[in-house]
């Protein structure tokens, strides 16, 4: 008898891979502010988020080219294998730019997590049931949200930041016995088509070249390699756009980019993903640099942000039963721009509790968003063309992500070295990353201590302003939206 795939172990194994990388997000906010008064290396701490986020963008694509020509099951097995390796070596850094090394191969592995992970469940469960088990596989966020915090913060204070990478080790060799065992894949043949290589890796240099670029901006203001970063980036992207045109199997379809209403939700989709990405980093920042929590603390107040978003993703699939998409989107956005207010006008000495509050309302705005975006970018296409739209979804997120994780950290250290200097504070050149370190806070003098809460939070204050910004672009987009052309529409009034 032909051995067949155990569904329900399988199941158990997607659900365990988002979990992972679900937590790998909460569990590293909660401990980056103890993880850079270690290392020493607050004015390039961005790098930990940007380098995972733009290794994991750029290999999302050709992950998944390769699980269609070779099968799910080796993609995603190697994809954890890279995962696990990465976080080992995340575990035994030695100082800033080892940690961000290890962070770029970790984020190799995870582009194949979770677009694998979600293929896999297209592949063994029918479309009328595959609806109710990728609603329970985002509940994993939800759990992640709440484990993530309370787990960074307990081993953060007991047995040390690094065990927070090395807790992936264990549950990616279950996840790898699950697989390996229990998914049966049929024998492929051979593909016809060669893989867009070239195409890949012009995007890839594109997207880094655009990120050095905003990095240097931060270590030196602008100058001519800054520049020729920029110039760079922006030849590779024509170059890209040129060999997807010839193609025989582009990486990005650019016949999507003539639908108006793809383009604008893909980019309210970056610019507010951005916004969450300052959200993640700069709210446990504020709470244990501004506030003085311990790290626990700092991190759970993202948890009712990540609770929320449930509610907001159910929220957004009735109101667009309901009502049209621009209406649905404007409710969101208004949410956001809503919780983005508060976080301008609470006052350096607002309550702990005010961030648990305002992390809610965000989560309720981010899930009514991003949901209805993705439902739209999907609905806005061709049927034939909707693994496409939703990958490019995805990657159109975690770009946004990348990029402005950069321009908070340049924001930052430009708000924060400047007030630091006009200040007149005799103090050592690291004293931010000790400020920002529950563990060594305390070492700073009393009359030094308030002065540079202060100067940490107009930084945080300048940041959250950007944030707002995004929020407001994205509401004005929404005027540019126009009915899909498609038999596969929503409303769109």
């Amino acid at each position: 008898m032909e051995k067949q795939t155990n569904i329900k172990l399988v199941t158990l194994g997607v659900f365990t891979a988002t979990f992972m990388t679900a937590i790998e997000g909460t569990i590293v906010s909660t401990a980056m502010p103890t993880i850079v008064g270690s290392l020493q290396g607050m004015e390039i701490m961005n790098w930990v988020f940007s380098i995972y986020l733009l290794t994991n963008a750029m290999l999302t694509p050709i992950y998944g080219k390769l699980a269609d020509k070779i099968g799910r099951k080796p993609v995603f097995l190697i994809g954890i294998t890279i995962f696990i390796l990465g976080s080992s070596l995340c575990g035994f850094a030695p100082n800033m730019e080892t940690l961000i090394i290890a962070r770029a191969v970790q984020g190799v592995g995870a582009g194949a997590v979770m677009p694998v992970a979600l293929t896999i469940i297209a592949d063994i469960y029918p479309m009328e049931k595959r609806a109710k088990i990728l609603g329970l596989n985002s509940a994993a966020w939800g759990v992640a949200s709440v484990f993530g915090p309370l787990a960074g913060g307990f081993i953060v204070d007991t047995v040390g930041w690094h065990w927070i990478f090395f807790i992936n080790v264990p549950i990616g060799l279950a996840l790898l016995l699950l697989i390996s065992i229990y998914l049966v894949e049929p024998k492929r043949e051979k593909a016809g088509q060669p893989m867009d290589i070239l195409g890949s890796m012009l995007l890839m240099v594109s997207l880094l070249l655009l990120l050095l670029g905003f990095q240097l901006i931060g270590d030196g203001g602008f100058s001519i390699k800054i520049l020729l970063f920029f110039f760079g980036s922006a030849a590779a992207l024509a170059a890209f756009v040129f060999v997807e045109k010839r193609a025989k199997d582009p990486v990005i379809s650019l016949h999507l980019f003539k639908n108006s209403t793809f383009v604008f939700v893909n980019l309210i989709a970056a610019l507010i993903s951005g916004f969450l990405m300052g959200v993640e980093v700069y709210i446990p920042m504020w709470l244990q640099g501004v506030l003085g929590t311990a790290a626990g603390l700092g991190g759970l107040a993202l948890a009712p942000m990540s609770v929320l978003w449930m509610v907001g993703s159910f929220a957004a699939s009735s109101l667009l039963e309901k009502s049209d998409v621009k209406r649905v989107l404007m409710i969101g956005l208004s949410v956001i721009l809503f919780g983005g207010a508060c976080l301008i006008l609470v006052s350096v000495n607002a309550p702990v509790f005010l961030f648990f509050v305002i992390s809610a309302v965000l989560g309720i705005g981010f899930g009514i968003t991003i949901t209805t975006t993705t439902v739209t970018a999907q609905n806005s296409v061709p049927h034939s063309d909707v693994g496409v739209a939703t990958s490019f979804n995805t990657l159109s997120r975690t770009i946004g992500q990348t990029v402005m994780i950069s321009v908070f950290g340049v924001l930052l250290n430009t708000v924060m070295h400047s007030n630091l200097s006009q200040s007149g504070l005799k103090v050592e050149a690291d004293v931010m990353n000790q400020l920002v370190n529950p563990h060594t806070a305390n070492e700073i003098s009393s009359e030094l201590l308030k002065p540079l809460r202060g100067i940490l939070y107009s930084g945080l204050h300048q940041v959250f302003f950007v944030g707002i910004g995004l929020v407001v672009v994205s509401l004005l987009m929404i005027l540019f939206l126009s009915r899909p052309k498609t038999a596969n529409s929503v409303k769109m009034r």
